[in-house]
């Protein structure tokens, strides 16, 4: 049996129509079992294998090395030396230099000097030091009354005529003078010549004259230098003392009458 509509209910088109028809007699009409809904098998998701994270390798961070600070030194102001300033500083230590003068260079021959021109000029220093105790003790020795025997020349000059200091060089006759002039350039050309080999600045040995001077030790050789040195100096002033006094005919201590 099929229940007549409710007023006021809505149906849609074909119910509308169904509900309008009269009602047919017959028989009953069987409602329909509903079809069996197959069931749905819900598959059951896969598993999802774990995915394994590596875990990040330790990053080896390598320590930086310390920079040591470089210091930039500020430019310095460039010195303006004097060529006595420059001379001190570079040969302030040369045998010779003492207390309490020091570098003395008075004539500043040092100021732009080589090394090689300070060897030149200690070469005619030692030199001129060597002639000067040479004539210093010659006038002295002769002044004592002390002269060579013999003659000085073929007419019978004899050495004790001669008389001392500047009067000698007008008393010695022409040949005796040659002699001695002779004997001063042999001396100068084959004799008082450094030929190189030398251990020092006027060594003029020349590997074939040694009076044992090997024998010592380098600390006594570097002393006997320098009294060399220091003797040479003062007789260079010594014989130019002597000249002067002989010509002003003062009378010294120890010399005499000049």
């Amino acid at each position: 049996k099929v229940a007549a509509p409710k007023k006021g209910v809505r149906f849609p088109k074909a119910d509308k129509e169904a509900a309008a028809a009269p009602a047919k007699k017959g028989k009953p009409v069987k409602e329909a079992a509903p079809k069996k809904v197959k069931a749905v098998k819900v598959v059951a998701p896969k598993k999802v294998k774990e995915v394994k994270v590596a875990a990040p390798k330790k990053v080896k961070v390598k320590a930086v090395k310390a920079v040591k600070a470089v210091k930039v030194a500020a430019p310095k102001a460039p010195k303006v030396s004097t060529p006595r300033a420059a001379s001190a500083s570079a040969f302030g230590g040369e045998l010779g230099v003492q207390t309490p003068t020091g570098l003395l260079d008075p004539l500043n021959l040092l100021g732009d000097a080589s090394q090689e021109r300070f060897d030149e000029l200690r070469y005619t220093e030692i030199k001129h030091g060597r002639i000067s105790m040479l004539a210093f003790a010659g006038n002295i020795i002769t002044r004592a009354g002390i002269h060579l025997p013999g003659n000085i020349d073929s007419t019978g000059t004899t050495f004790d005529s001669i008389p001392n200091g500047w009067a000698a060089l007008s008393a010695i006759p022409g040949q005796g003078l040659f002699q001695i002039l002779f004997f001063i350039g042999i001396l100068e050309l084959f004799v008082m010549k450094d030929r190189g080999g030398g251990e020092f600045v006027g060594d003029f040995r020349n590997n074939s004259i040694d009076f044992g001077w090997d024998t010592f030790s380098e600390d006594a050789k570097y002393q006997k230098r320098g009294i060399e040195l220091n003797n040479g100096r003062a007789a260079m002033l010594g014989i130019f003392g002597l000249m002067i006094h002989e010509q002003l005919g003062t009378v010294l201590p120890i010399v005499g009458q000049m």
